[in-house]
This record gives C-alpha cells, structure tokens and sequence, in this order.
C-alpha cells in the first residue's frame, strides 16, 4: 500500500487497486462518491491513449456498512525495478526506451486533440501567466528561488516572442497531451515501454505546446543526473514530429518544469519533509541554467576587411547553433547577383554607395528582427563601422528584447594585409585600397569586445564566447540539441545556418 496527497494505492497480486481520497483541495473537489467515480472514469479514458493495457477499467469495493459501492481504477502491476527512473539512477542504457517514448508521445501528439480551448492554454500570454503565479506563491512561502534574475528573464524572453508562440499555434503545436510526463511513471518492459499516469484532474494544465510536454520529461531525466539523455530524447522527439522549434524554446520549457517542481519542493520543505529544501535549490539552479541558455541574443560581429571578422562569425554560429546573417551577401542578394560574383569597385561606388549600404544594413536588420522574435539568437557579420548602424542595431535588439553583444575583429595591419592580397574570391569585393579608406573614416566603438583574430581560430571563438554566455565560465553547460545517428555525436543546438548565399563550412542555408 502507498499513498499520495489525492490517492491510496492497494498492491494485490498483479494487480493495482487505486482510490481516490474524498478531499478538497481547491484544484480539485473529491469528497463526494459521484466525483471520486467521475475521476476514476476519467482517469482510465485519458490514460488508455497511452497505455491501454495497463488500465484494465474501473471496478468498485462493496461494504455492508455503505449506501454506495466505492469506485476505483484498476490497473496492472507494473514491476518495480523497470521503472525509467530506477534504470537511469543504476546508470543503465536506455536510448531504445527513450527514442520509443519520443516516438509515440510525437505519434499521439500528431493525432492529439485540438481546437481554440486548447490553443487558448498555448498562447504567450497563458505561459506568463502560469509563471507569474509560480513566482508569487513562493515568494508568499519566503522563500527566495531561483530569484530576481529568473523573473527578469522569464519576462523578458516571453515580451520579445508572442511572434513565436502565435506561429506554435498556427502550426497546430498545442495539443491535448500527457501534462505530467515523469521517469518514475515510465515503465521499461520487454515489449516497449508503458507510459502512466497522465494528467487528469484539470484539462487546462494538460493542454500545452507538445514540446512543454516533452521538456517535462527532459527536466526529470536532467534531475535524475541524465542530461546527455534529456538532450537525446528532445532531439528524438523534435525528429519524430517534424518540429522546427528554435532551442531557446526547449530550455525555457524545461526551465518552467524544472521551476514548478522547485515550487512544489519548496512547499514540501515547508511541511517539514526530509531534503526537500535541497532539492528545491537543486530545481531552481537548473531553472535559472535553462534561462540563461534561453535568453535571445543578437552578436555583432565587426571589424575591418580582412580582420577576420566573417570567420570568426561562421565559427561562432556554429558553435552557438545560431543563424549566420551577412551583410556581403545580403548585399549582393538585394542586387539580383550570385554571392560569389565580383562586384568590385572604388571606395563608396557601385553596390558600395552609401545608398546601397544603408539599404543592405536595413535589411540584415530586419530579417534578424523576424529571426529574434521567432525565439532565434543571430549572429551579424558586417564591418559595423558605422556608429549610426550600430545604433540602429541597439534599438531593434532592446524592441525585440533581445541581449547584444558586440565584437571588435583586429589584428595588425600587416596581418591583414597579408590576408587580403591572397584570400580567394568570395562574398567580400573589398581589396587592400578599399581597407586603408574604411579604417581612415572608421568610428570608434568603445561598447564592443575587442578580440585578436590574428592567432588560432579556437582562441577567437573562446574569446567571443566569454562575451556572449559568460555564465557558462567554470560550470557545466546545460544540455544541447544531440544527432541521433549512430555514435551520438554532439552538436550545440541548432545547426547553424547562413542566410543570404551559399553555405558556410557546416553551417546549413
């Protein structure tokens, strides 16, 4: 026999007899035998989507000494030493189990139900207001997780993308789904794994975007010690139901699992139960991880020709998983010419006026703008010399609430000499003549982070990345997307892709 705050569960044989507690708990009203049975019904209906021969149906106990027959749910015993939770603690492989439960939590979701009630609990707003109460009930139980700066970002990451939540709507992404998707409610048995418990006592908090749902379970597995499995099993998921989510969507999702689960310890704590309080810090740390990793940032990645400045950019998109925007081809692009194609001529001629120029800065500006509010970090390979332009990106990035940060690509004028009179025709028409007249007129730029280019590539990009995520200095960085091929290899979040001309190194147009 074992408990829960809503249930008393009765192991008999190989069956599980569950019943439902005639209280009052405000989100939910069992006290009387019509509701209790009304549950039970439910309960077996929703969790057949998932495992129906687990759930044999609801039965009854009959007593001489009560006017009604008790319902119950009868379900079969599940073994307890197959429990997902219990296989991961061990440290045992389960990629087969979760790229199973990927597959048909994807399977259920495509055919899941939907409509404007559900898309109703999907909508940007909906999210911020789940956190805001989140926010205000542990503050009224003092208790001080994760904090100011997890508000700030939450808030800030959910003001800049109603863009990306209404797109999630509009692709049919909100779905009636499991809504309590736990380790230790998977079990792992010889013919596939069984999935229980679903949520049932509140059809609003089961209605989510279906990667809220599968964030549920990436959270659990990251606080059982499994990040490297949360990632897989995203990656799985994302595969299996088509979904183009940008990364910084999956870790504000596991950062609001992992929160209300930091809540519910905090509660805990507060009713005296043993390590509660270190789990409830355990949680928040994760959240405020997760946050941090979701923040939408734009990268200015600037610098004179031949300062290295586009390299670095196609390096540090890939190490980010981010999109490459450059103003070379966007250039070229807006005038109807191949990226590769010259276009070569003097100083401030040609495509190079500064009409042309302003035109290609606006654009590369507002294509990153969509790409932010889309919950995409950018990065923008430009010579940035322009104060005026730099400003304009400063206003765009804080309307998109978006962080900035800004790279100064230099080396010495040799270096980049040396650069420009043997580097093969690409994107850039610049020569050394066009170099010398930029860096006479170039404006200073106090605001960004200087970084010499004229080393090791790797020294640049570890460089920049200090800039960008400073956070991640001496800790352990949060799970990122994974390939699923054979060998797992790693790739941080999304692959990177260049927009505006043809690919760069492994970066993807």
């Amino acid at each position: 026999m074992c408990e829960t705050h809503t249930a008393t569960l009765f192991f008999v044989g190989d069956r599980v007899y569950k019943l439902k507690k005639p209280v009052d708990l405000g989100f939910l009203d069992y006290t009387t035998v019509a509701a209790r049975r009304a549950a039970c019904e439910r309960e077996v209906a929703l969790n057949h989507r998932f495992s129906p021969d687990v759930y044999v149906g609801v039965g009854e106990f009959r007593s001489p000494d009560t006017e009604a027959p008790e319902p119950l749910v009868v379900m079969r015993r599940m073994p307890e030493d197959r429990r997902l939770s219990h296989l991961v603690r061990e440290g045992a492989v389960v990629d087969d189990v979760l790229r199973t439960v990927a597959r048909h939590l994807a399977a259920w979701h495509s055919t899941a139900p939907r409509g404007p009630d559900v898309d109703e609990q999907g909508t940007r707003d909906a999210l911020s207001a789940r956190w805001e109460a989140s926010f205000a009930q542990v503050r009224a139980l003092a208790a001080d997780v994760p904090g100011p700066e997890a508000e700030r970002l939450v808030r800030r990451y959910l003001a800049g993308r109603r863009r990306l939540f209404d797109t999630r709507i509009e692709q049919g992404r909100v779905v009636d789904g499991h809504g309590d998707l736990l380790a230790e409610d998977i079990f792992c048995l010889d013919d596939g794994p069984r999935v229980l418990d679903c949520l049932e006592f509140d059809d609003r908090l089961r209605r989510l975007d279906g990667l809220d749902d599968a964030a549920f379970l990436a959270m659990d597995l990251e606080r059982l010690g499994a990040p490297q499995d949360a990632a897989y099993f995203m990656t799985w998921y994302c595969e299996y139901s088509g979904d183009p989510a940008p990364s910084s969507l999956w870790h504000h999702y596991v950062a609001y699992r992992a929160f209300v689960r930091a809540k519910v310890s905090v509660i805990q704590a507060r009713q005296g139960a043993p390590d509660a309080e270190a789990a409830a810090r355990r949680l928040a740390a994760m959240a405020l991880r997760h946050l941090r990793t979701s923040s939408v940032c734009l990268v200015l990645v600037g610098g004179l020709p031949g300062s290295g400045k586009s390299t670095l950019s196609g390096a540090l998109a890939d190490r980010l998983g981010v999109t490459l925007l450059s103003s070379d081809r966007i250039r070229k692009e807006l005038a109807g010419i191949p990226a590769e194609q010259s276009a070569a001529a003097g100083y401030g001629e040609g495509l190079y006026t500064p009409e042309w120029t302003a035109r290609t800065y606006a654009a590369l500006l507002d294509r990153a703008a969509v790409l932010l509010s889309l919950g995409e970090s950018v990065v923008l390979d430009a010579t940035w010399s322009d104060a005026g332009q730099r400003e304009a990106a400063v206003r765009m990035a804080e309307r998109a609430s978006a962080d900035l940060v800004a790279l100064h690509c230099r080396v010495p004028d040799d270096v980049s000499a040396a650069r420009l009179s043997t580097r093969t025709p690409g994107a850039s028409d610049a020569g050394p003549d066009i170099a010398r007249a930029m860096a006479a007129r170039e404006a200073l730029w106090p605001e960004a982070v200087p970084v010499d280019t004229s080393g090791a590539l790797e020294s640049a990009v570890e460089r920049a990345l200090t800039a960008v995520r400073p956070w991640e200095i001496g800790q352990a960085p949060v799970f990122r997307r994974h390939h699923s091929e054979p060998g797992r290899e790693c790739m941080d979040g999304r692959a990177a892709r260049e927009y505006g001309g043809g690919d760069r190194g492994g970066a993807r147009k």
